[in-house]
């Protein structure tokens, strides 16, 4: 039987279908996003170095020029998302091209604090396919969704991957630069009257490298698995231990 509905009722109808929408189709960014960077289009458009047109794009990319409509489609969902924006060539103001925004220029490959390997670990396909076996691991007895997926956990995983043990690698490095910066900019007086610190979990060094070297009289000492610190050298107040988390 068919529902009926008043029109207060209908708009709720709709607001609510249109909620349950966007989170079932809210994958279609983050994929666009992958594709984009996969396909390296916020470094073609910034080597550029002007608002490119879609054909100028399109031809500048590595693609089937057959399918130069799903160009099209995909910068109009990158445009929705924020990372690009369409603006005037200078010249002529009677053409629009694209163009990076604050956002995008955090994905270009030489970006001293870029977001690319951050991208590429949380959306590879190894750990996008535990979240389709969340139900299942809620049933069972590991300890993670990824375990349930993989028979063994991410790190694991990660130290017998070196494609992903690196992009993660990357990753924790990227964040730990931003995230350095501003604690000793704003947080300094915290490391005034410290004499050591250990960085439990502190990957290749990233955060304590950089508060190390503001401060030469402290002594640092960066504690992770060994696969992720195999290799790196120590300086005169930091030193790297592997071992096993407990």
């Amino acid at each position: 039987m068919a529902l009926r509905f008043n029109g207060e009722q209908s708009t709720e109808h709709l607001r609510a279908q249109s909620h349950v929408w966007n989170h079932i189709f809210s994958f279609i960014n983050s994929m666009s996003l992958k594709c984009a960077i996969q396909l390296g289009i916020p470094d073609i458009i910034h080597s550029h170095g002007k608002p490119m047109t879609l054909q100028e794009l399109i031809d500048a990319l590595p693609i089937n020029k057959a399918k130069a409509n799903g160009v099209y489609r995909l910068m109009r969902i990158l445009i929705h998302s924020g990372f690009f924006i369409e603006q005037k060539i200078p010249d002529d103001e009677e053409i629009f091209g694209y163009w990076l925004t604050d956002a995008s220029r955090l994905l270009l490959k030489d970006e001293p604090i870029s977001l690319v390997s951050y991208l590429k670990v949380v959306l590879d396909p190894i750990m996008i396919e535990p979240w389709h076996h969340m139900s299942e691991w809620l049933e069972n007895d590991y300890t993670s969704a990824f375990e349930t997926t993989n028979g063994r956990t991410f790190w694991d995983y990660a130290s017998h991957e070196p494609k992903l043990n690196s992009y993660f690698i990357e990753a924790m490095i990227s964040d730990s630069q931003l995230i350095s910066s501003l604690v000793i900019r704003d947080y300094r007086e915290v490391f005034d009257n410290m004499k050591s610190m250990v960085d439990i979990g502190g990957g290749t060094g990233t955060m304590a490298k950089a508060i190390a070297e503001v401060f030469p009289d402290m002594s640092f000492m960066v504690f992770d698995l060994p696969h992720v610190v195999a290799g790196l050298e120590g300086t005169k107040n930091l030193a790297y231990i592997g071992g096993q988390h407990v």
